[in-house]
């Protein structure tokens, strides 16, 4: 089989709108040819895909099939696409390129790679979980080392977890995955079709975008603004989009920092119930609440235990360290099944070290997060007291503290900021 005929395609409408947003909306060639690298290095079209017709293109964006062919012509001479005859026109990158959403070290001492939200973990206590974690690791290591629902004490602890922040939940109902990104990955492969709706918040966090984009899922987006969500659009758009899934990041969401309230939380899940919506709640931001208390798990609030179509998502990466790649599914026993049969064909399980680790670290957690919000309200502080003095011009928007004023609103790590000129 040929390495095409495997891959997606876009259609020329759906491109046009795209590209427009960077290019402008009568572009010429070169304009075009930028617009299209752009959406390939930011992740928006995949690589090995396959553009539309020339004519149909061209159709799209009402200008000229001599427009497309000189654009594409660029693309392939640049190495950003190439051509088959009777195949089409495929996208592709230069050896040496690559999209921005794959993370790189930083260039230097005194850079700083803002793309990253992920702070460092605490080191001393890092290394105590692993030293202590040392003679379980003999005690596994006669084993084959196969654990794909994840060590039952590491979702023990992560059901325990659960269960005293008020959502009852066994550990049948846990599913240790290699971070919330494989987590949620797995939940859209297994609950969603190509062509199927699926509501996500507009902004949003651009891996899960990419997910949903490769998964072949078509975006409602309802917005985010500076106020939170809008509670009205957003229940229309369950009635009329009767999406098959939604996605969410109600607590801190990343990257506006708004706190979904629990009333609309409340309306939200009656309205995914009406229409038969799966909610996927993506809760890793949740532990690093730092003028705030924690809010209580999304699914804790469907009314008599009803949030089987409630899937949520979390991880270690925010409140300890990324590095351990731990992360979870919490829903139903019998999706938790299905999710770990899928799970088994990607990678057959987790690390049996860092589960270890994962488990020293939570039966910790509440001394370690106590040591560690301080840090971070730190370096929260003196971010936003160096982007005061370096961008005087800017204005920004940080998460909401108990007592908001008009300069210090944040509750977490996540802001988003913006020239005063902008919207």
């Amino acid at each position: 089989m040929a390495v095409e005929s495997a891959v997606r395609s876009v259609g020329g409408r759906r491109l046009a709108e795209l590209v427009t947003g960077v290019a402008g909306q009568r572009p010429g060639y070169r304009a075009l040819a930028q617009g299209v690298r752009t959406l390939l290095l930011d992740g928006r079209i995949a690589l090995r895909t396959r553009l539309p017709a020339e004519r149909e293109f061209a159709g799209s964006l009402g200008v000229s099939r001599a427009t497309v062919t000189a654009a594409y012509d660029l693309l392939r001479e640049s190495g950003y696409a190439h051509s088959r005859r009777g195949a089409g026109t495929w996208t592709e990158l230069p050896a040496g390129e690559r999209p921005v959403s794959v993370a790189t070290p930083a260039a230097g001492d005194g850079v700083i790679d803002l793309a990253i939200a992920a702070p460092g973990a605490l080191a001393d206590e890092l290394s105590a979980a692993y030293a202590a974690a040392a003679p379980d690791v003999a005690r596994h290591a006669v084993t084959p080392g196969y654990h794909p629902y994840g060590l039952p004490e590491l979702r023990a602890a992560i059901a325990e977890r659960y269960t005293r922040r008020g959502l009852p939940t066994i550990p049948d109902q846990i599913l240790v995955t290699s971070g919330a990104q494989q987590a949620v990955s797995l939940t859209l492969t297994l609950l969603g079709r190509p062509g199927d709706r699926i509501v996500v918040e507009n902004p949003s966090y651009a891996n899960a975008l990419a997910v949903i984009r490769q998964l072949g899922l078509r975006a409602a987006p309802v917005p985010v603004t500076e106020d939170g969500w809008d509670a009205e659009l957003f229940g229309a758009t369950l009635r009329q989009a009767a999406p098959r899934l939604a996605y969410l990041i109600p607590d801190f969401q990343n990257p506006t920092g708004r706190v979904m309230p629990r009333e609309q939380r409340r309306r939200l899940i009656a309205g995914a119930r009406a229409t038969g919506t799966w909610l996927v709640v993506d809760e890793t931001v949740a532990d690093i609440a730092l003028d705030v208390p924690t809010p209580p798990p999304f699914a804790s609030l469907a009314p008599h235990g009803g949030g089987e179509q409630i899937v949520t998502v979390g991880s270690l990466s925010k409140g300890h360290w990324s590095g351990l790649r731990v992360g979870w599914v919490r829903a139903g026993t019998r999706l938790i099944t299905e999710l770990t049969t899928l799970r088994v064909t990607a990678d057959m399980s987790g690390s049996v070290l860092d589960q270890l680790v994962a488990g020293r670290l939570l039966a910790r957690e509440a001394d370690i997060l106590g040591r560690r919000l301080p840090v971070l309200r730190a370096q929260r502080d003196l971010l936003t007291a160096s982007l005061g003095r370096e961008f005087p011009d800017w204005r920004w928007q940080l998460p909401p503290s108990r007592n908001p004023s008009p300069t210090r609103r944040c509750a977490t790590a996540s802001s988003t900021a913006s020239p005063k000129s902008s919207p």
